[in-house]
């Protein structure tokens, strides 16, 4: 970054300059109120500009000690000016152990009490200063941190103002990290798009189920388990009246129950019937394609070896299928030390979420050790996993680092982060923006965007626009041809 570009922090009181003492990146005091702020904002000749200090609170959630980062900072005239990477400095300070907020700060001419507050904090506001506004370079990065020292239970001039200016200011003291992190992470990048990526057919279907049947039948739906892997669907489908529980026996008797699209077993199904239950299956096709081979397998005498993680809930529901006549092979040395019953009776199948590479040669090592195995026509990995493997592999190549937007839980997505780290990247595992760390950023000019399978694609758009807030973001997509696959809905909800 040039000198012209330089990044600063503008600390509008001597008291606020001096509680971030030790911050690697320049603290200019830029003064108090509108006419200061606009003298110093002229001269930083463009530079990015993050302003740091204290501030009242105006919603209720909003204590003195939290700390409020600007989603976008409003003037007097209204006229909102974005901050794009408010997500990104806001997780940085979570990680500092900070109470964030993250929301509209607005700058007021004067200091604002009593009614004229009342009235900000019926505006969506969070909270309120006296310079932000004034100091937003035009075309440059810009941020803004408030650590909260009044709120209308707690007016500026009251009982207690000194120990609440203590608090805000050792606030503001902690967050200095964040903000160095935040200033080495600006510069200019290019963002490469793995496609296909995000939702697949059958995460679509799923959500669809779970969605159409609380239309149909009025909230509140059940979910066993969660219905694709990632906190935000589940999060937002609470919100429409889904209620998530563990296993049937939470679920009170004649109501209406979806099957997550991972599968159960044979033995959850009998319980949900024995309960009167409306159940509605929302397992994905290509799972129920595996359950129905290791039936077949099972059914004339073979076991099988099943290929996947022991722990996740696709591989519990297919074992369910056939429990004495299936093992679980989880690597290369399961498989060649695993011992079945019958040497010359063995197949295998596969869990659909599995990395290709690794899990070929779990197979590979089966089939030299037993020349007989049976296995199904085509591979039980299925299309999104394989096309999103192959998009990630080819675009992390040219990266410098890779995220990959999904759930820790997710297992489609985690395999996306293995696939880009066997090829020499870094790669990182974020549910969303905010899970970015900044300090991973420093350096970084051309990163790998892609997400699993689960993943909503809002949530891609929104890391993307994040980036765009700590400097000027080139966006190129790859090409692949594009996923047609449709499933059909269950008929309790077509």
């Amino acid at each position: 970054m040039t000198a012209a570009t330089t990044p600063v922090v503008c600390a509008p009181l001597r008291v606020e300059r001096a509680a971030l003492r030790g911050a690697g990146v320049s603290v200019v005091r830029s003064g108090m109120g509108p006419r200061r702020s606009v003298r110093s904002v002229a001269r930083l000749s463009g530079s990015p500009v993050l302003v740091a200090g204290l501030g009242g609170g105006l919603d209720d959630g909003v204590r003195p000690g939290d700390v409020v980062v600007a989603s976008e900072v409003r003037g007097p005239d209204g006229r909102p000016i974005p901050s794009p990477s408010a997500p990104l400095l806001a997780g940085a300070l979570r990680r500092l152990g900070l109470n964030v907020h993250i929301g509209p700060i607005v700058s007021s001419e004067r200091v604002v009490d009593g009614a004229a507050r009342r009235a900000l904090s019926g505006t969506g506001v969070l909270a309120v200063d006296t310079e932000s506004a004034w100091l937003a370079p035009a075309g440059a990065p810009f941020a803004a941190i408030r650590s909260i020292v009044d709120t209308d239970a707690n007016p500026l001039w009251s009982a207690g103002a000194v120990p609440r200016g203590i608090r805000a200011l050792r606030a503001l003291r902690r967050a200095v990290p964040a903000i160095d992190a935040w200033s080495d992470a600006l510069g200019e990048r290019e963002v490469l798009l793995a496609s296909p990526r995000s939702f697949c057919a059958g995460v679509d279907r799923a959500i669809d189920v779970v969605a159409r049947a609380i239309d149909r039948y009025g909230a509140p739906v059940y979910v066993r388990r969660q219905i694709v892997h990632n906190a935000h669907v589940v999060r937002e489908l609470e919100q429409r009246g889904a209620v998530f529980v563990t296993e049937v026996d939470e679920v009170p008797p004649g109501q209406v129950l979806v099957f997550a699209a991972h599968g159960v077993t044979p033995a959850v199904r009998a319980e949900a019937d024995a309960r009167g239950l409306s159940v509605i299956d929302a397992t994905c096709p290509l799972v129920s394609k595996v359950h129905s081979e290791v039936r077949r397998y099972t059914g004339r005498g073979d076991t099988v070896f099943l290929i996947g993680h022991g722990d996740h809930e696709e591989v519990e529901g297919t074992v369910g299928e056939a429990p004495g006549n299936v093992i679980v092979v989880e690597d290369v040395a399961a498989a060649a030390r695993v011992a079945p019953r019958d040497p010359g009776r063995v197949a295998y199948a596969m869990q659909t979420t599995l990395a290709i590479d690794e899990a070929e040669q779990i197979a590979g090592v089966l089939r030299e050790r037993f020349p007989t195995l049976q296995g199904p026509r085509r591979d039980d990995i299925c299309y999104a996993t394989t096309n999103r493997q192959q998009a990630v592999r080819a675009i992390a190549r040219e990266c410098d680092l890779v995220l990959v937007v999904g759930s820790a839980n997710s297992s489609n997505s985690v395999r996306l982060v293995e696939v880009a780290q066997r090829e020499g990247v870094e790669a990182l595992l974020v549910d969303d923006a905010g899970q970015v760390d900044l300090r991973a950023l420093k350096g970084v000019r051309r990163i790998g965007i892609t997400a699993g399978a689960s993943a909503p694609p809002h949530l891609v758009d929104e890391l993307v626009h994040c980036l765009s807030g700590l400097g000027p973001v080139t966006v190129r997509e790859s090409q692949a041809e594009p996923e047609n696959i449709h499933f059909t809905l269950p008929r309790e909800v077509s």
